[in-house]
């Protein structure tokens, strides 16, 4: 089974001039956690998730745990969200993200996304974005091609 069967494809989107208060808006509407940044002829340049957008209210940047070495009021980091929400997607966004194409076979993308711990990445088309695939979408094409079977 090959990506392009499992995908989705009504994604939503960003542009780098974006600012993350709008992307986080895009997040909670549509309930997911990874917008991609395109320009130009929807070309990909970039991801953002929720883990980026809360990334900058930590001192050290993906430093998430409490320690008695490096002691932290979070209530007082919690005061940065409103700042983070003002700045603009290409100071969030990782660059570059992996991708898949749509005529990769489905576990070559789930084996890129267990390496990495990531739930979704997008599927590319000679550098243009044409899709997002999940584990879910993955588990789902499996299932019905496999799973009802018996």
């Amino acid at each position: 089974m090959l990506v392009h069967e499992v995908m989705s494809t009504g994604l939503v989107t960003a542009k780098k001039t974006d600012t993350v208060r709008s992307v986080v808006m895009k997040m909670l509407n549509r309930h997911c956690a990874t917008i991609p940044v395109v320009e130009g002829d929807n070309r990909l340049i970039g991801i953002v998730t929720l883990r980026d957008v809360l990334l900058p209210l930590y001192p050290n940047y993906g430093d998430y745990i409490h320690d008695t070495v490096h002691s932290r009021n979070f209530v007082e980091m919690e005061e940065g969200y409103l700042e983070v929400l003002g700045g603009k997607v290409e100071e969030i966004m990782s660059r570059n993200p992996v991708t898949v194409e749509p005529h990769d076979p489905i576990l070559e993308a789930a084996s890129y996304m267990g390496l990495k711990k990531f739930r979704r990445i997008p599927v590319v088309d000679k550098g243009a974005l044409v899709g997002m695939v999940s584990l879910g979408d993955i588990n789902r094409g499996l299932f019905f091609e496999k799973g009802m079977q018996h």
